[in-house]
């Protein structure tokens, strides 16, 4: 008779055998740096790469003017309005040394796309989104060439980008500091991530905000003076500024202000695109360990273990709570921006037929009025791997149908979830499968 321990000695050794093939993959700086990412050597297919293979093939040439170099053909080229742009003067780039209230750097934005320009700065700088990668990082130098080329840059942005404030992924942020005189932020002082479900009072510190906000206060528009103690600094020098002329030469820019309707979109737009990036790495790895599994201890390759849908769920949650809103802090006051950037972000659609948009404005109470993110249709949420996907979907069709009742999605009102449920049910063609799927099985 064979002891109960010999009979199942060749497991233990089976899953000893596993658990060190896991480890062996999972010994890595980085999430980023693991099989299959491999973010420093995957070929990237974002905006700049494909822009590139289009100057390289001589299908588009780049215009280059004295003033901003080649920015204002690459916006153009690449669909990024002017009335994105919002300026920031906190010493919070690399390069920091041209960085000051009185020079700061501009950004610009659409929705797989941000682009960085300095008055005298020899590069400009790109974050560019690829659909499985997140977040790809570039430099073009503004000499004028014949053919430009952009520069990709890994370890070195990283060393910023890829940290806490950023879901451990390459990814964004929008950071709130307190700055000096000079921009540099007093980090004693505290800084502070910036979304959508940051207190108003701890936004924007280092940036310039244009627009009206009523009672609302933030930490734009003011420099800390040496006498200025940050956890009593007066708000008011910094709030409903319309105009900037009288803190800096705004004639070198593309536009006057900075939009505070802008800042806010780029809150929660870098904030979902790191957790969409968060969602993808984890489950492509969550998939990855499966099929090590499987194959060690001789499972069909469709073999799902039970720790795989716990892992993309813990991947995945956090995306979809941010998609719908869950923690944004209430406006009290309209907000009304300077550039004309709302409008013309609403006008991009898609549209049901109401006419109704998931890029329609509230303003009022909060950023907007179907609280489901817009970033629902980029290329990089279409791109998440299949397991990922359908149960974000599923986990939608629970939130929208009133069957999850949980109070972190309290803030959606009936009106909310039918209204969002019937969007999506027109704009997004693999939503409405998984729905019909889901009726389907409900009347069998």
């Amino acid at each position: 008779m064979i002891s109960p321990l010999k009979r199942t000695a060749p497991f233990f050794l089976i899953s000893i055998a596993v658990n060190l093939v896991l480890a062996s993959l999972a010994h890595a700086d980085s999430i980023s740096s693991q099989a299959p990412i491999r973010y420093n050597t995957a070929r990237s297919d974002d905006p700049i790469a494909r822009l590139q293979k289009r100057i390289d093939a001589g299908k588009i040439q780049l215009d280059h003017d004295d003033r901003h170099g080649y920015l204002e053909s690459i916006l153009k080229i690449l669909g990024v309005p002017i009335s994105s742009q919002t300026l920031v003067f906190s010493k919070t780039s690399f390069q920091r040394d041209l960085i000051a209230p009185w020079k700061p750097r501009a950004l610009y934005f659409n929705d797989d796309l941000y682009i960085g320009w300095l008055q005298g700065g020899e590069l400009l700088e790109f974050a560019a989104i690829d659909k499985k990668l997140g977040p790809v990082f570039y430099t073009l130098n503004q000499e004028p060439m014949a053919k430009p080329k952009f520069q990709r840059h890994t370890d070195n942005c990283l060393q910023c980008h890829e940290g806490g404030m950023t879901q451990n992924v390459p990814g964004l942020m929008i950071r709130s500091v307190y700055p000096d005189a000079s921009g540099m932020p007093l980090f004693s002082a505290g800084t502070y991530r910036t979304t959508d479900a940051s207190p108003f009072p701890e936004r924007f510190g280092g940036w310039y905000v244009t627009g009206t906000h009523g009672s609302q206060r933030h930490l734009g528009n003011i420099v800390i003076r040496k006498r200025d103690d940050p956890d009593h600094l007066d708000l008011e020098p910094g709030a409903n500024v319309t105009d900037l002329s009288s803190r800096l030469d705004t004639s070198p820019y593309l536009s006057p202000g900075s939009d505070i309707v802008a800042l806010m979109v780029l809150s929660h737009q870098t904030q979902i695109h790191n957790l969409i990036t968060k969602a993808g790495y984890e489950t492509r790895i969550a998939m990855r360990d499966q099929d090590v599994m499987n194959k060690a201890l001789h499972e069909s390759p469709d073999h799902v273990f039970d720790s795989t849908p716990r892992r993309i769920k813990g991947a995945c949650e956090p995306l979809v709570k941010a998609m719908l809103f869950c923690e944004e802090v209430q406006l009290t006051d309209r907000i009304v921006g300077s550039s004309g950037f709302a409008k013309k972000f609403s006008a991009n659609g898609p549209r049901d037929r109401a006419g109704r948009s998931l890029r329609d404005f509230d303003l009022q109470k909060r950023l907007f009025q179907y609280p489901c993110s817009f970033l629902i249709y980029s290329d990089s949420f279409a791109a998440l791997p299949l397991p990922a996907k359908t149960w974000i979907y599923h986990r939608l069709g629970e939130i929208l149908s009133g069957k999850e009742t949980g109070k972190e999605f309290a803030h959606l009102s009936p009106a909310d979830r039918s209204a969002i449920q019937e969007i999506l049910a027109e704009t997004m063609k693999d939503f409405s499968d998984e729905l019909t799927k889901k009726l389907q099985e409900k009347t069998k």
